[in-house]
């Protein structure tokens, strides 16, 4: 009977501290945004730079993100746009060209999660909220890895970040989505 509380127990102190760690596949994550254009369209844009990690602790219910945008891999399909997106009337990414995000919470609900974090766009740091619509985790069909995806939005106000060119004509509100997917370590 000992030996079986014993095991019990040790079973449940390992799977307490079983969180997982993941490394961010940049080729499979995709930082995006929208922003009104001047009142006549919505304006996409994405940046095809990205590094971080997460971990995941489905035992516990808790987690962390950690990511890093490189600000100059911005990409609106358009040069002559993106290049004056780097410079300093928007994202300055001499001065500044990382965009990162570190959580300080993760609460799990059903299929997704909200991350609450720090925000850093042109060394301007605010609270954000992050909602997740979806966490998969699972085995990937083609190379065999330990994999977890999540779909991540929110919205800020570029003038928060001191991002104050075209106001109010290009909007203020933008709405930012993450597709993650992240290899485990």
């Amino acid at each position: 009977m000992k030996k079986i509380f014993l095991a019990i127990v040790s079973s449940t102190f390992a799977m307490a501290s079983m969180a997982d760690s993941y490394t961010i596949d940049p080729a499979h994550t995709y930082p995006n945004f929208t922003i009104n254009h001047l009142g006549f369209s919505t304006m996409h844009g994405r940046f095809n730079g990205t590094t971080g990690s997460l971990t995941i602790d489905q035992v516990k219910g808790t987690g962390s993100v950690d990511i890093v945008v490189d600000m100059a891999s911005v990409d609106t399909g358009f040069k002559k746009r993106d290049d004056h997106l780097r410079s300093p009337d928007f994202f300055n990414v001499k001065e500044f060209p990382s965009m990162t995000f570190k959580s300080k919470t993760v609460d799990f609900k059903n299929a997704g999660a909200t991350v609450v974090g720090e925000l850093t766009i042109k060394g301007v740091t605010k609270p954000v909220k992050l909602e997740v619509s979806s966490i998969n985790c699972g085995v990937h069909p083609f190379n065999k890895k330990d994999v977890c995806g999540f779909n991540a939005t929110t919205s800020i106000k570029r003038s928060d970040f001191d991002i104050k060119y075209g106001l109010p004509a290009i909007g203020d509100e933008m709405s930012i989505q993450i597709e993650v997917e992240a290899i485990k370590n």
